[in-house]
């Protein structure tokens, strides 16, 4: 079993983007999401994984991840998975010994960007850059599955 760890924020400002080492494009749909788990099915470039998470809300949870075949992934996305599709850019910052990954999202989630930092143990310390703003880890809204329930574009904000 491997275990999750991470906290996530939203921004305060946009010096993160001064830091960006490399970016990556992600397109990912869910074929389930439960209160007990959420399934999707994710492709960055020439690759493509199927996610198994648990629905624990909060810095830690299970998460199990295959690499499964583009082609499989491409039909899954189009043919079995709940719109809309969750499309993001994905960039990569490292400040004081953590990779932060900045989301910054596509379609009807424009406008949302999202920093995670993903942690090798529960309780690890770690510092926050000067452009990290409020903690949104246990805020519903920000998990990726619900944003195809529920997209950016629709919340009052």
């Amino acid at each position: 079993m491997a275990l999750e760890v991470e906290h996530k924020f939203l921004l305060a400002n946009d010096n993160w983007r001064d830091e960006i080492e490399h970016s990556v494009h992600y397109k990912q749909g869910y074929l389930s999401s439960s209160p007990l788990s959420s399934i999707r099915v994710r492709i960055s470039d020439s690759h493509a994984w199927l996610n198994i998470k648990s629905a624990t809300i909060g810095t830690h949870r299970q998460e199990f991840e295959y690499e499964i075949p583009l082609s499989d992934a491409h039909a899954i996305l189009d043919e079995l998975c709940h719109k809309p599709l969750v499309e993001k850019m994905r960039h990569f910052v490292h400040h004081a010994g953590h990779v932060w990954e900045i989301d910054e999202f596509m379609g009807d989630n424009a406008g949302l960007i999202v920093a995670e930092v993903e942690l090798s143990q529960i309780g690890e310390s770690f510092a926050k850059p000067d452009w990290i703003g409020e903690e949104v880890t246990h805020d519903l809204r920000y998990y990726n599955n619900n944003l195809t329930k529920s997209p950016y574009k629709d919340w009052n904000k």
